[in-house]
C-alpha cells in the first residue's frame, strides 16, 4: 500500500478538491515537481500548467487540472494549491 497525503486545490470561490492521493505533480515557477508523502516542507509559486493527481504513484494520473498560476504549500502530510483562477478539468 502506498503512503498517501492530503491534497487540496483551492480557488478564489471554493475548495475544488480535497482528497487523499499517493502523488501530485505541480507546475512550479522553477519547473515541474512531484510531491509524495513525507516531502520536505516548501512554499512555491506556480506557473501556467497542469496539476496531475495519482491514486497510486506507479499508475497513470487519475485527475488533471490546468491552472493559470498561483502558489503551493507542501508539508510532510499535505499539499495545498492556491489557484489564482478556477482551474479547468482535463481528461485523465
Amino acid at each position: 500500500m502506498t503512503d498517501t497525503f492530503t491534497f487540496e486545490l483551492v480557488t478564489p470561490e471554493k475548495i475544488l478538491v480535497s482528497k487523499q492521493v499517493a502523488m501530485v505533480t505541480v507546475p512550479g515557477g522553477e519547473g515541474d515537481y512531484g510531491v509524495l508523502a513525507g516531502h520536505a516542507p516548501m512554499i512555491t509559486t506556480l506557473r501556467a500548467g497542469t496539476i496531475e493527481l495519482f491514486d497510486d504513484a506507479n499508475a497513470p494520473a487519475t485527475e488533471r487540472f490546468d491552472v493559470a498560476g498561483g502558489f503551493a504549500e507542501v508539508t510532510q502530510t499535505r499539499c495545498t494549491v492556491l489557484a489564482t483562477e478556477t482551474p479547468k478539468t482535463v481528461a485523465a
